[in-house]
């Protein structure tokens, strides 16, 4: 039975120690998840789709900053039409063993999102992105009778996918602060606000 349901960013193994575990997995390579320890059981069994309106990157600027390190401007990217986009995602429970058997919040449910190469109009700004999934392959991607075995048949529904029609627009710096949240974090950034860039990218 499908589930609507809210997720905490970042994937706990269920065989997990410790739940600090999930600050490092907060995104798994398409080309590698069938493979490694921490992703491949939730690969043949636990996939999931996280809806977003966009996503954000930093792209690094010629301008240095105090530690002589490239300051970064963030892009927000998004669907040209407004739509809403399905990232490819696994989840895990993860249960707290120092926790009561009635309490709550024993079972932590924690995800993670695919990621795959960046089309070359995206990839200016990063060479990563997340795994969009097409309507037409979101029922095999979320479907329990896809066979836990069959990984060159799960890997198929990996092919990239809807990854064209995206756009992006600088936006302010705010947004690297998890204290801030709100819809002026999505306004494009007046170019004289800007930090140095590359036209192709304005």
């Amino acid at each position: 039975m499908r589930q609507l349901r809210v997720l905490r960013w970042g994937l706990v193994p269920s065989w997990a120690k410790d739940p600090g575990i999930g600050s490092r997995m907060i995104n798994a390579r398409m080309e590698t998840v069938a493979e490694k320890p921490s992703f491949r059981r939730a690969f043949a069994a636990r996939r999931c789709l996280l809806p977003a309106d966009g996503y954000f990157e930093w792209y690094p600027t010629e301008q240095k900053g105090k530690s002589g390190k490239p300051l970064k401007q963030p892009f927000y990217i998004h669907p040209a039409d407004g739509g809403v986009m399905a990232m490819a995602g696994l989840y895990e429970v993860w249960k707290d063993p120092t926790r009561d058997e009635d309490d709550p919040e024993r079972f932590r449910w924690t995800c993670t999102v695919l990621t795959t190469d960046a089309p070359d109009d995206l990839g200016r700004i990063h060479d990563r992105m997340p795994l969009l999934v097409a309507p037409e392959r979101r029922g095999a991607w979320l479907s329990p009778d896809t066979p836990k075995d069959d990984l060159p048949g799960l890997l198929e529904l990996l092919e990239p996918a809807q990854q064209t029609g995206l756009v992006a627009h600088p936006v302010s710096t705010a947004v690297g602060n998890v204290r801030n949240n709100g819809p002026e974090l999505l306004e494009p950034l007046p170019l004289e606000e800007t930090l140095p860039v590359e036209e192709t990218l304005l």
